[in-house]
């Protein structure tokens, strides 16, 4: 159920498959205790499945949390090419 909901809500989005990609994750949890890697997977797998790309694509990985009151937890997610450093 969790998956189906989070397909639905990702925006439509062109990736090229073959390309090297730079992942970003930002997330408001209202638990302090909240781990921040683990909904990291999860939502890898979810992206690939709705994007159409395979995450041994992903170079360059930032996560990120912040605490939030209860009600106003969030999750946002860009999927980027990779910049050169």
């Amino acid at each position: 159920d969790y998956e189906k909901a989070m397909l639905l809500q990702m925006p439509p989005k062109k990736i090229d498959p073959n390309q090297m990609l730079r992942v970003e994750f930002f997330f408001g949890f209202s638990n302090q205790a909240s781990d921040l890697d683990n909904p990291v997977k999860l939502l890898m797998d979810i992206a690939q499945k709705k994007y159409g790309f395979n995450d041994s694509k992903v170079f360059e990985l930032n996560v990120r949390k912040c605490i939030v009151k209860k009600g106003e937890e969030f999750i946002q997610m860009g999927i980027y090419p990779l910049l050169p450093f």
